[in-house]
């Protein structure tokens, strides 16, 4: 396995495919960069670097008792593409929590070697629900996610945060067990720790001063069938919010759309990172 090492001396496992113009791809919580490899082996058969980690905390990567806020991520991203040399006409691609990264990177390291931004079923612009924000997640959704991972958290995850996540209703589901069953052996790689940390990093961080800087061609993807992370108060939010970005609507598709609609997502990202 392939590891470099973050500026806070933090091992983080990337996988590194194809050659060609690099794409860094930043996969959501709780999961890992497994979740990328259809998306990613498309886009590295046809002519692209691909470059794929696993959060810190998460996966393969180490699971240090702190570096979970945003910013901390942005400079893990920033130390992946330095040190993969993917540092130049980069596209970044971040689904769900990933795409806090993007914005983060966008705003604390001033977009520095990215040319395009893609921002698939993302948290951005802000999650929880506030007086300005009143279309966000109230904050008692949260609260029952941290009490469900500290009760029973394999349950927790495969019996209800990841049916939901994939669209999955009580008498059909959009994807096999064995596809359930393997998003949970990933989300079980993580540390409790940092699966906590997260779930509140991505809940409360306001990146809605970060999309102001985004300078580069945005495409946005986002399902209206969405209940993890509802397109009103992310993609469509996050469309208003970055200038000259093209926003995709999946009809119907879930949180999960990487998955449930993988093979429409590859062509949109390779359409857009063709251009």
């Amino acid at each position: 396995m392939t590891y470099l090492t973050a500026r806070d001396g933090s091992e983080i496992y990337y996988k590194d495919w194809g050659s060609g113009r690099p794409i860094v791809m930043i996969h959501g919580w709780p999961l890992t960069a497994d979740t990328w490899d259809p998306q990613a082996m498309a886009l590295a058969e046809a002519g692209f670097r691909v470059i794929a980690y696993d959060r810190r905390g998460f996966g393969r990567s180490a699971q240090p008792w702190t570096g979970y806020s945003y910013d901390a991520l942005a400079d893990d991203l920033a130390d992946v593409m330095e040190k993969t040399g993917a540092s130049n006409d980069a596209a970044l691609v971040g689904f769900s929590m990933g795409g806090g990264e993007v914005a983060r990177y966008m705003s604390r390291h001033s977009g520095r070697g990215v040319s395009r931004a893609v921002l698939v079923s993302s948290v951005v612009p802000y999650m929880l629900q506030t007086p300005d924000n009143p279309d966000g997640t109230p904050q008692s959704t949260f609260d029952a996610i941290a009490e469900g991972l500290k009760r029973d958290r394999p349950h927790f995850l495969r019996r209800t945060f990841l049916p939901q996540f994939l669209g999955a209703g009580f008498l059909t589901s959009p994807v096999s067990d064995e596809v359930m069953d393997d998003a949970a052996r990933q989300a079980m790689m993580a540390g409790l720790k940092p699966t906590l940390d997260c779930a509140v990093a991505f809940a409360t961080t306001d990146f809605r001063p970060d999309l102001p800087v985004f300078k580069v061609p945005t495409l946005i993807i986002h399902g209206t069938g969405d209940k993890t992370v509802p397109i009103g108060a992310a993609g469509r939010a996050a469309h208003r919010s970055i200038a000259g970005s093209t926003l995709i609507e999946y009809e119907g598709e879930p949180h999960g759309l990487n998955v449930t609609a993988s093979d429409r997502l590859t062509k949109d990202l390779l359409a857009f990172l063709r251009r």
